[in-house]
């Protein structure tokens, strides 16, 4: 085993289910997360997980190496040291992070009866529960900017949530303040830099970013429109967590309402199609 590899298998030990939010499944012969089990919770593959650990394979991207970060609860101390042992340059306070805390994460975790995902300072989603998945369309096999919420509104890519024109017209405006505050506080992140020339290539959005438009988010009614369970109303919010730029996009539903009979019903269903 490398140092990597050590340092992961001792991380995983100290991690347990319950931590995460998964059952305990019988017998263990030690407490902590199985390689199976971190896998799932990194979006990683199993065999990549042996390979880190046997150190057959020492140089995971920074991408991967966020990801472990997130899915042991990791602290900025031991995620930074992560990346010193695979390698890597530590996160630059000069990027955008898309390291979610472990505190923010355990809400995400317990928070499973609301579909919820959690977005960086430019709006790409970082990470995101089962029912969201289940609700808006699994965003797993997404890659690049098409994870990213404001890329995939101005590239006019359909989805299951419904806008009215009026709110079509406040999340444009709140996306491309987001966005001028985004570039403020990070003008030398070259991918924010790079998505934003991406974006200004789109008419619409190139006359909201050289006009002195301003949006705020706000809670609101959504409408969704589900292939399986139908369509139903429900409320969305985003929560802002302090001390960082990460956004929380949460979506409820009211008890005893058509809602939350569907998503009662999309907690059993998940991904899978009814036939």
């Amino acid at each position: 085993m490398s140092e990597l590899g050590r340092t992961l298998h001792a991380w995983r030990d100290r991690v347990t289910p319950a931590d995460v939010g998964l059952p305990s499944g019988g017998k263990r012969r030690a407490p902590g997360l199985r390689r199976e089990e971190l896998a799932l919770l990194a979006g990683l593959s199993v065999d990549y997980i042996v390979r880190l650990e046997q150190g057959r394979s020492e140089s995971p991207s920074a991408q991967v190496l966020t990801a472990l970060a997130r899915a042991l609860r990791l602290s900025d101390a031991e995620r930074n040291h992560l990346f010193v042992l695979a390698g890597e340059v530590e996160p630059s306070p000069g990027r955008i992070s898309t390291y979610i805390p472990p505190g923010v994460q355990r809400i995400v975790d317990q928070l499973d009866g609301a579909p919820l995902c959690v977005c960086d300072a430019a709006w790409t989603m970082i990470s995101w529960n089962p029912l969201f998945a289940a609700m808006t369309g699994d965003p797993s096999s997404l890659r690049g900017w098409w994870r990213n919420i404001v890329y995939r509104h101005f590239r006019a890519v359909s989805g299951r949530v419904v806008q009215t024109p009026e709110q079509q017209q406040n999340f444009r405006a709140a996306m491309v303040t987001d966005l001028r505050a985004a570039l403020a506080r990070y003008p030398n992140d070259p991918e924010l830099a790079a998505l934003i020339a991406e974006l200004r290539g789109v008419d619409e959005f190139a006359r909201l970013w050289d006009q002195p438009v301003v949006g705020f988010h706000r809670s609101e009614r959504k409408t969704i429109r589900h292939p399986e369970v139908g369509t139903f109303d429900i409320d969305c919010d985003i929560l802002a967590v302090p001390g960082s730029d990460l956004r929380i996009i949460v979506y409820t539903a009211a008890p005893n309402t058509e809602a939350a009979e569907k998503l009662r019903l999309l907690s059993v269903i998940g991904l899978q199609a009814l036939t």
